[in-house]
């Protein structure tokens, strides 16, 4: 197992046995767990990750740290846009839908002005970092 999962799998373990609440570099944020289906093994996968509440909806952010490549979750959206998302001690269905335009831009304004290390993830890549929005199913 990778450094990376060890990290998510601790986040996850603490999430579950906290009623969604961790500490850490997460401590305060809002934080969900999205189950999303491998684009090319089908395997269902779990990462915990911040978001932003957009009215019903949850905002995410494919930042990965800055990195040049987008996240495998994102990749894993776009292929099946149907998961889940655990949030506090709820889960919920889900469908994936990747923002665009003025709407990506508003979303993505506000979670840089409330949680600025975003911003820094920005600097650190050429890429547009996508927003996903996921809307409850239901």
């Amino acid at each position: 197992m990778s450094d990376m999962n060890d990290w998510n799998q601790k986040i996850i373990e603490e999430f579950r046995t906290n009623d969604g609440k961790v500490g850490g570099q997460f401590e305060g944020a809002p934080l969900l767990l999205l189950h999303h289906t491998g684009a090319k093994s089908g395997t269902v996968r779990v990462t915990p990750m911040m978001y932003q509440p957009v009215g019903d909806d949850y905002a995410v952010f494919a930042s990965k740290a800055g990195a040049p490549t987008n996240p495998d979750w994102f990749h894993n959206l776009v292929a099946n846009p149907d998961a889940s998302v655990e949030v506090g001690t709820e889960t919920h269905s889900v469908t994936a839908r990747v923002t665009e335009g003025d709407e990506r831009e508003r979303i993505w304004a506000k979670q840089k002005a409330d949680f600025p290390g975003f911003a820094e993830y920005e600097q650190k890549t050429d890429r547009t970092i996508p927003v996903v929005v996921l809307h409850p199913a239901g």
